[in-house]
């Protein structure tokens, strides 16, 4: 049969007006010609695993099996504090860096940059990157500058050259690699000759977050992707076990999660003139950037008699506990005034509903905190802790793999979990 020429015209014109779409990047990079010194190859290892918005209680909430047999072996902190805002960008740089964002840099999921004139989030491939960006000496960095390989399965910057160093293998993030195959890749790394074997690896799970974002974190759904991460665990701890090295694992999320009023959604105050300000995407923190200096204390003059369900602050008076003022802002990238919702009240610029589960907020709050879970060689084992801030973790890692660093370059104070080891 004959197609008539009209549709091969329909054809040829819908090939040319529809885009392709975008292919993932799923290789993995490495770094060539770098081994470890002599020394480091007698280090022990450490897998520094994040599950994205895995929420203090979640583990015992959804029943765990193998993370809570895991950690009976090893440390449980009663929970985890995020830095302020309690966001993925920042804090998972947080948890490499021992700085909290104000220091490192990234301020928020989305922010600009009054210096560069130009903004950055983290949908921006180009920004997120671009080394630049980042402050602070992330650990594989500090890892890889003292003759020690490190890997990344993903972490928030692990494909950025931060002070030009990538770590040895990595890949660029994407969600079409499948579990299995990158808890064999893990055991690939491990079982790689000596003098290229990584001795630090980042592994990260979006699953727990992207859930409890789309279905708030007391649904089915979010309970089936705690107990995705959970098997997964056992299966890397059950992979790796094989190779009888001296592995040690830090189980840790990055923030929690709260359920919100996402159909009552706040617009943007009216008092904020969009003509005069740069305002970023945000839902638990607004950053109001203004083009002339002069609009800011009539607008903040303005929203403080207008704020009923939020918190204006100018960038001098935030509160101290959150370390984000102006004293503590090292690259001049937190709003001239900064709105935060009073839960379970939550912004939305577009007016729109949102979606029911949300973080962001004021790291006192009980769920706003994470996990952390530790086990291995290094740790004592059934052991508990309190409480601490996630700026200490830093110090940690670097303690059990040997590095050195300068302790007035970070915010965590190792002795902060000193006791937890062995």
């Amino acid at each position: 049969m004959q197609i008539p020429f009209k549709y091969i015209c329909l054809f040829i014109t819908l090939i040319l007006i529809i885009p392709p779409a975008k292919s993932q990047d799923i290789s993995q990079k490495i770094v060539e010609n770098r081994s470890n010194s002599k020394e480091q190859q007698q280090k022990p290892y450490v897998i520094l695993i994040s599950a994205d918005g895995f929420r203090h209680d979640f583990a015992d909430k959804y029943q765990a099996a193998n993370l809570i047999q895991l950690r009976s072996q090893g440390v449980t902190a009663s929970s985890m504090k995020p830095s302020f805002p309690s966001l993925t960008f920042p804090n998972h740089y947080t948890l490499v860096t021992g700085l909290s964002p104000a220091h490192h840099g990234l301020v928020d999921n989305a922010f600009y940059d009054k210096n560069r004139k130009e903004g950055y989030g983290m949908s921006n491939k180009k920004a997120v990157s671009d080394g630049s960006w980042y402050g602070g000496t992330p650990l594989w960095v500090l890892a890889e500058k003292q003759q020690m390989l490190s890997a990344s399965f993903y972490w928030v910057a692990s494909e950025s050259a931060i002070q030009g160093t990538y770590p040895s293998y990595y890949y660029n993030y994407n969600d079409k690699i499948d579990i299995d195959t990158r808890i064999q890749t893990v055991k690939d790394w491990l079982q790689l000759p000596e003098e290229k074997r990584p001795h630090f690896i980042t592994f990260y799970f979006p699953e727990v977050d992207h859930e409890a974002h789309m279905h708030g974190p007391d649904s089915q759904e979010t309970a089936k992707a705690v107990q995705f991460v959970d098997n997964s665990i056992g299966k890397l701890v059950t992979a790796l076990n094989e190779l009888h090295l001296p592995v040690n694992y830090v189980f840790v999320a990055d923030h929690g999660m709260t359920a919100v009023d996402y159909e009552h959604t706040m617009r943007l105050p009216a008092a904020v003139d969009t003509a005069r300000f740069i305002i970023p995407r945000g839902d638990a923190l607004l950053h109001l950037y203004a083009k002339n200096p002069e609009d800011i204390l009539p607008t903040y003059k303005a929203l403080k008699n207008e704020a009923k369900d939020f918190d204006v602050y100018l960038s001098t008076e935030v509160p101290d506990r959150w370390h984000y003022g102006k004293k503590d802002d090292k690259f001049d990238r937190i709003g001239d005034m900064i709105l935060v919702p009073h839960l379970p009240r939550i912004f939305s610029l577009s007016g729109k509903p949102t979606t029911p589960g949300k973080h962001g907020f004021d790291p006192e709050i009980k769920d706003m905190h994470a996990t952390f879970y530790s086990w291995g060689p290094a740790f004592k084992q059934n052991y508990t802790i309190g409480t601490f801030e996630n700026i200490h973790v830093y110090p940690l890692i670097a303690k059990i793999l040997g590095l050195s660093y300068d302790p007035a370059s970070i915010d965590g104070k190792p002795e902060v979990l000193q006791e937890i080891l062995k």
